[in-house]
């Protein structure tokens, strides 16, 4: 089962407990689904909780059942309404005209209560939503073939507290978060707890995967400069040896270099805890240094 569709199966569980949230959410699936005009109702989902979730959710906000109900089987659910006289009614309870409305907006006078206006954006999702699997990337939309019904529901979503993105795409208008902080919050107001920890725990995890990433990087990076100083420092001790000059170095560069011969893998830090006395890794850096630049004149 996809996140998305665990999701719409946490919002289904929640009981639509009022019939004025009832109403709002089912207000939130008419604006977002396939079809609200005044001549048919369509609602297409493929989350088959959503499908179970949906007559009752209509019974108890309009009293009314679909006139047309999915097939059993597998795939798209389809639900239809066509009786003019259900349709009007639905229109009456938003507060439009279905011979006059030319273009869908939302009624806030139904959203005025803070469980409503959860219930209708839970609504919208349901029918028009969809977020990703978190462990992949961050993104939650709702899509709506409404221009008027999103900006109107983008400004509704500012007043709760969030922060929509949006963009046209294919004729459809959508509004997007792409912050995994608006994603959990958001799901939380819809009613999916569970989900939205999800979200966190794939955030966590995801940073310690970084984190660790970052760290085993740094280290190879770090080793690779290892290595290829020592390697500069081997050449220059070996030019000096082809040269005649490595039996005249002084005690202390001598030693030096024979500790990097006996020891060409370890890093200046351990062959400073070599020296004896031990030394410094600064001390160790400039008698290496100083090698390199004896091999060079």
């Amino acid at each position: 089962m996809s996140f998305c569709s665990r999701v719409k199966q946490e919002l289904s569980k929640l009981p639509p407990a009022r019939t004025c949230c009832a109403v709002a959410e089912s207000y939130g699936v008419l604006l977002f689904c396939n079809t609200f005009s005044p001549n048919a109702i369509r609602i297409v989902t493929e989350s088959r909780d959503f499908a179970q979730r949906l007559p009752k959710l209509f019974q108890k906000a309009f009293g009314l059942q679909f006139d047309q109900l999915p097939e059993d089987g597998p795939g798209k659910q389809i639900f239809s309404m066509e009786d003019p006289k259900k349709i009007h009614r639905i229109y009456d309870i938003f507060g439009l005209e279905a011979a006059t409305t030319v273009a869908l907006q939302v009624n806030l006078g139904i959203l005025e209560e803070e469980c409503c206006r959860a219930s209708f954006l839970r609504g919208a999702f349901m029918a028009g939503g969809s977020v990703t699997d978190p462990e992949k990337r961050y993104h939650l939309e709702l899509v709506t073939s409404h221009l008027r019904v999103s900006r109107e529901v983008r400004r509704l979503m500012e007043e709760v507290g969030f922060a929509p993105k949006t963009v046209s795409r294919a004729g459809s208008y959508v509004l997007y978060f792409k912050q995994s902080d608006q994603i959990e919050d958001f799901l939380t107001t819809l009613g999916a707890p569970v989900c939205a920890m999800g979200i966190m725990e794939a955030k966590v995890e995801k940073d310690l995967r970084n984190g660790v990433n970052r760290r085993v990087n740094c280290e190879t990076a770090n080793l690779g400069k290892a290595v290829d100083a020592a390697q500069e420092q081997l050449a220059a001790i070996r030019r000096l040896e082809d040269r005649g000059l490595y039996r005249d170095l002084p005690d202390k560069l001598r030693k030096t270099a024979e500790l990097r011969k006996a020891h060409p893998e370890a890093t200046l830090q351990e062959l400073a805890e070599l020296e004896d006395p031990p030394l410094t890794k600064s001390a160790i850096n400039h008698r290496m240094r100083k090698l390199i630049e004896l091999s060079r004149t």
